[in-house]
């Protein structure tokens, strides 16, 4: 062997065959704080976060969500300094969902029509306090209805023609209060197109559609259904109209449907237990995806956490990271204006 064949040959020997290790360390990019920056394949900031926010009757008035540790129902006038808040934070929206009161609901949901309803009081209110955030509307008739349904239930049935009529009503009305997004969340056929064609016919060319597009009927909902007060009123499931777990081809049929009835943004709920669905939808579908990090979720890692289990700061960092990482635009979650503040010091 020549000296140089020697010389080669023991190179290779030292950083090993060409695409291996030692040649191949993937710890190199681990090994610093600063190389990990560089190298991080996803950025988690405020502006991918969505505080949605429960609002009841009263004034300076705070109600804790006992299954949802940290969760405050909130009057109006706290609901607007949760707002200014969240824009300091430098949040993008909120999203706003009502108490109302057991007296209010109906079988026809009336008060969902209704202007002065507590949603769109407290709508207005944040609007006119010029808060740079845009606001989010649940459609839906479940906080408004006595047998906790999302539609119109006729002779033991959810009715889903009749209950278009209602969201369109709904809609133009959360519309004019100065929603900024609206966000169907009923799971009806046909909905985004009879809200779509309302909102363009009333003038409201520029209201954004956020489809709840791919809801599924889950057990992770529980807490949120205490917050808004629909859990003792809701009279069986809502299997027939929100999607079966089991089912993902089905979710890349509802959204692309809402997204062909005019829907400019779409979302997966729950969130984790559906990260699949996410990364369908946003890399098959191109459309901006969003992600709810939903009540059962957020009180599970709340309650390991108060318990010692694990570390709050770290989980709630990672489970929104995983949110990015599978494709959305941005979650909604409670932990948001505590996880703009961390991220704010990162």
């Amino acid at each position: 062997m020549t000296r140089k064949n020697t010389d080669d040959a023991a190179g290779r020997s030292a950083a090993g065959t060409p695409g291996s290790f030692p040649a191949i360390r993937m710890r190199r990019n681990r090994q610093a704080d600063w190389t990990r920056r560089m190298v991080a394949e996803h950025r988690l900031s405020a502006d991918d976060l969505i505080w949605p926010l429960f609002v009841r009757e009263g004034r300076n008035t705070r109600e804790p969500v006992p299954s949802m540790p940290g969760v405050d129902r909130l009057s109006i006038d706290l609901a607007v300094e949760a707002a200014r808040h969240g824009a300091d934070l430098g949040i993008p929206a909120i999203a706003l969902f009502p108490n109302t009161d057991p007296a209010l609901r109906s079988d026809r949901a009336e008060e969902a029509f209704n202007k002065d309803n507590l949603v769109c009081r407290a709508t207005r209110a944040i609007r006119e306090a010029g808060l740079n955030i845009g606001i989010i509307l649940d459609v839906a008739l479940d906080p408004y209805t006595s047998h906790g349904h999302d539609g119109l239930l006729i002779a033991e049935r959810i009715d889903n023609d009749a209950t278009l009529e209602a969201l369109v009503r709904q809609s133009l009305n959360q519309a004019d209060a100065g929603a900024s997004v609206l966000a169907p969340s009923d799971m009806m056929d046909g909905r985004i197109g009879e809200i779509r064609r309302a909102l363009e016919s009333s003038g409201h060319t520029d209201t954004i559609l956020m489809s709840y597009a791919a809801k599924y009927a889950s057990a992770f909902y529980g807490p949120f259904r205490d917050a808004v007060g629909s859990s003792s009123t809701l009279k069986g499931d809502k299997r027939t109209y929100q999607m079966d777990p089991a089912n993902t081809d089905e979710a890349i049929r509802e959204v692309a449907l809402d997204i062909a009835e005019g829907a400019d943004m779409v979302m997966v709920k729950p969130g984790m237990p559906y990260l699949d669905i996410v990364r369908r939808i946003a890399s098959e579908l191109s459309v901006p995806t969003f992600a709810y990090q939903v009540s059962g979720e957020y009180a599970m890692l709340m309650g390991a956490a108060n318990n010692g289990w694990l570390d709050k700061d770290r989980v709630m960092i990672e489970s929104l990271m995983a949110f990015k990482r599978a494709g959305a635009a941005g979650v909604l979650t409670y932990f948001a204006p505590e996880a703009a503040t961390l991220l704010s010091k990162t």
